[in-house]
């Protein structure tokens, strides 16, 4: 009975040396080590919070308008011309271009402005203040100015007709403010289009960047 408990114990002994020289000469697989994919580095934000071009480069081109009208003027805008207030809100910049269109056989004349100005970043909120009250101020005794849809251009918009002395013709005015730009948008005469004057404020507004 020992004998067979003694060959027991070497048959286990020689087994369990076998496994040892078998794990030796192939160990168990080490897993993989996962790898570890570095997470993207945010990309800095360029949207400035005032624009970063000069305001004759947000005039509209001849290739922005429609292909009948005619540039008439385009210049700068100077300090010394500016109002009093205005310089106080820290006007810093302005420009202006005009265009028209005429069709003589039809009598027909029609005008576009936009001025563009410039000013402390700060001061927006009195800056379209101080327009919108010039605009309802300038209208005399008995005239009447009528606010119309408009999309919103930036922080500020107001949109207006306003009714001329002959009843078959208004003048159409767009202001807005974005970022620290004011931009006032007017057609007038014979023959307006207000759809006409709403897309060509949208191109002004996106040259501000």
């Amino acid at each position: 009975m020992h004998t067979g408990a003694g060959l027991l114990c070497v048959v286990l002994a020689a087994a369990l040396a076998s496994a040892g020289c078998l794990s030796a000469i192939f160990p168990d697989p080490v897993a993989p080590t996962p790898e570890i994919t570095a997470a993207p580095s945010p990309v800095p934000t360029t949207n400035s919070p005032v624009a970063t071009v000069r305001a004759s480069d947000m005039a509209l081109e001849p290739a922005d308008m429609p292909a009948d009208y005619i540039l008439k003027e385009r210049s700068d805008l100077t300090y010394r011309e500016t109002e009093q207030v205005l310089r106080d809100l820290g006007w810093r910049d302005g420009y202006q271009v005009t265009y028209y269109r005429m069709n003589k056989a039809k009598d027909d004349l029609t005008g576009f402005r936009q001025v563009i100005g410039i000013y402390a970043r700060e001061n927006m909120n009195l800056v379209y203040n101080v327009k919108k009250d010039a605009v309802v101020a300038g209208t005399g005794s008995g005239e009447t100015i009528y606010e119309l849809p408009c999309p919103n251009l930036g922080e500020h918009t107001y949109a207006f007709r306003k009714p001329t002395a002959d009843p078959f013709s208004s003048t159409y005015t767009i202001i807005f403010t974005k970022k620290n730009v004011y931009e006032e948008l007017t057609m007038g005469g014979t023959t307006t289009d207000y759809e006409t004057l709403k897309a060509l404020a949208r191109s002004a507004a996106d040259k501000i960047h």
